[in-house]
């Protein structure tokens, strides 16, 4: 399997005069949804598919609770989830609290293993 490609143009204003050049941009071929992984990971293991799509939602569940407890999640082949939050500043350390949080974001790493086999991905340009 191929991954399409398209180029895209994109201007760069900050020069004179504004140039143009072309990036390329990944063409989804569609989604694939909790229902769809149940069922692929079901027919790659001894597990039925009601009891794979069971244990995606429970481990979603467990991974936001343990993000949520402060702890950062590594999944060995998948790679680790980590807490960060966003805010406003603070003049001093004693005047930081609560209300200088804004939003809390999952930041994600790819493991190794998955690293590697996004250097196999061949491309395949659309025309």
């Amino acid at each position: 399997m191929s991954v399409q490609f398209k180029m895209i143009p994109k201007k760069n204003s900050l020069v004179s005069p504004p140039e143009t050049k072309y990036y390329p941009c990944a063409v989804s071929k569609g989604e694939v949804n909790l229902d769809d992984l149940a069922r692929i990971v079901a027919s790659r293991t001894t597990m039925s598919r009601p009891d794979c799509f069971g244990v995606i939602m429970a481990l979603s569940d467990v991974i936001g609770e343990s993000l949520a407890n402060g702890n950062i999640v590594r999944i060995d082949n998948l790679g680790t989830f980590q807490l960060n939050l966003t805010g406003t500043p603070a003049d001093t350390e004693a005047a930081l609290g609560k209300s200088n949080i804004k939003a809390a974001k999952i930041n994600y790493k790819p493991s190794k293993d998955l690293k590697t086999r996004m250097k196999k991905i061949t491309y395949k340009r659309m025309r």
